[in-house]
Parts: C-alpha cells; sequence; structure tokens
C-alpha cells in the first residue's frame, strides 16, 4: 500500500515531535490496511483521536461553543460520501464511509447524520474538547447579545484557522481519498466548508486520489482537490500537480492551502503555501 497522510496546513505547530508521531503512526496503520479504503479511513481515525489535530476529538469551535465534526470519503471508482455539522462525533470519517457504502446519498448531515451514525454504531457522545481548546475557548469571550449582527460582527473578528487531516491511499491499481474536520475556530454554528464536499476537500479518479486542507471557504470556490486528480489524470506526476495548484491556487485566492495526492501507481505528491503542513508517507 502507498500512503501519504497530512495533519492540516497552517501555522508552525506547538508540539511538531508528538504530532509527527502520530503522524507516522497513521501512515503506518494505513500500510497494513487490505484495501486503499481501509488505509485512509483507518489513517484518519487515528488523527481524528490525535488531540493535537484539528478533527474529532480537539476540533474546532463553532461560535456556539459546540464542536462539529465533518468528513468525506471516495474511492477510484467514484463510489462517495459525506457527513458534516455532526456534534459528538469523533469519527466523522465512520459516518462518511456508512454514507458512502450504505445509502444511495452523497452527504447527510447534522442531527440526522448523528443519527445515522448511532444506527450503524459508530459514537456519537464523545466529548471532542480538550484542554487546549477549553482555553483557547475561554480566552475568546463569546458574545453573549441576543443581536445578531453583534454576534456576527463578532464572529468575523474571530474566525480563523485552517487545518484539517486527511489520507490518500494506493495498492497499485485502486486508489482512495478521505479528509475530517472539526472546521475553523468560531464559524458560524452550522457552517459546512470545503471538507465533506465533493471535489473541493476529497477527490478521487480511477488514475488519483487527493486530500486538501486550508481555507476551506476559498478551496471550495476554487475546487482544489478535483483541479489536481483532473491535473494527475491529464498526465502530471502527482507532484507536478501539486505544486502547480498550490502556486495557482495562491495567486487566485491569496489563502492558504495544502494538498497531498497519490496516483494509481503509487507515486505521491504534497504542497501547501502556508508555514506548514506535516504529513507522513509508507510504501509497501
Amino acid at each position: 500500500m502507498h500512503v501519504i497522510v497530512h495533519g492540516g496546513a497552517g501555522s508552525e505547530p506547538r508540539e511538531p515531535e508528538p504530532r509527527q508521531e502520530t503522524l507516522d503512526e497513521a501512515a503506518a496503520t494505513a500500510k497494513a490496511a487490505a484495501t486503499p479504503t481501509d488505509a485512509v479511513v483507518e489513517a484518519t481515525r487515528v488523527l481524528e483521536s490525535g488531540p493535537r489535530f484539528n478533527a474529532g476529538v480537539g476540533g474546532a469551535v463553532q461560535s456556539d461553543g459546540v464542536v462539529r465534526t465533518d468528513a468525506g470519503l471516495m474511492t477510484g471508482d467514484g463510489t462517495t460520501g459525506g457527513a458534516c455539522s455532526m456534534p459528538g462525533v469523533e469519527h466523522a470519517i465512520e459516518v462518511a464511509r456508512v454514507v458512502t457504502e450504505e445509502t444511495p446519498h452523497i452527504m447527510v448531515s447534522g442531527e440526522h447524520a448523528v443519527s445515522l451514525a448511532e444506527a450503524s454504531g459508530v459514537a456519537t457522545d464523545r466529548d471532542l474538547w480538550t484542554e487546549r481548546t477549553r482555553t483557547r475557548w475561554d480566552e475568546l469571550d463569546p458574545v453573549e447579545s441576543d443581536d445578531v449582527h453583534e454576534h456576527l460582527s463578532w464572529l468575523r473578528e474571530k474566525f480563523g484557522g485552517s487545518d484539517t487531516v486527511g489520507a490518500v491511499a494506493s495498492d497499485g491499481e485502486r486508489v482512495a481519498a478521505a479528509t475530517s474536520t472539526g472546521g475553523r475556530w468560531c464559524a458560524l454554528a452550522g457552517r459546512v466548508g470545503d471538507v465533506p464536499q465533493v471535489g473541493s476537500g476529497f477527490y478521487a479518479t480511477e488514475h488519483a486520489a487527493v486530500s486538501t486542507t486550508g481555507a476551506g471557504e476559498e478551496i471550495a470556490k476554487f475546487g482544489l482537490a478535483r483541479r489536481v486528480a483532473d491535473a494527475i489524470e491529464d498526465g502530471e506526476t502527482p507532484a507536478e500537480a501539486t505544486d502547480r495548484l498550490i502556486e495557482a491556487f495562491d495567486t487566485a485566492t491569496e489563502a492558504s492551502a495544502g494538498v497531498i495526492a497519490v496516483n494509481a501507481e503509487g507515486k505521491t505528491g504534497e504542497s501547501f503555501n502556508s508555514s506548514a503542513m506535516q504529513t507522513a508517507t509508507d510504501h509497501a
């Protein structure tokens, strides 16, 4: 199995060494998987349980003080599923897999996604707060006014952050991509970014699988994941495609992003224009 995972594009991490250890664990777990789908799901699960990443435990807090998780999954044959806006769900990628494999839909959201998770045996009552996120939230002094304009003014001032987690894998023939996140800090309650949107936060064709991270609104408008996959399908290597499309994204948006990709043969690529993006790779 050829695997690459990322822990999000953003500022320099405060604890890079333990974060890298978790990324290495995720990549090693994925390498031992039976299929590319198993590989990306299992790798993402490791990262969702890592409190130093913005996914699952330790995810970003929305404007109403709730952590909500999103994820998307896609395989090279076009099978796709996403789940979003789920409070209390640590392993959003597992819910995305349920949507992918058990429903005729592409996306399920909110309380209905949580109900689907519970019915499918995915834990839905997890405490996603960490000491780090609690401290950061307490320092924000949230607006208590019922005035929506005052609330939105506070939100625009505090809204930020861009990191997330993801994985791509190839067994030499088949590919799969997965991305999972807690969103962006102080986003309006219920906001859904690029992560569960097909072609934005993740994408796969028979030739390539891609996972992105960064400024979600800009990634969604640009269609970053699909553009990288299309470039690989058109003959670029993953390294060429990720470098060129991050440069194009930077020029078009002046926002930060990162991307990882693998082609069907197992060649990988990664690129980012933020201060940092930690990754880990593993090959059979």
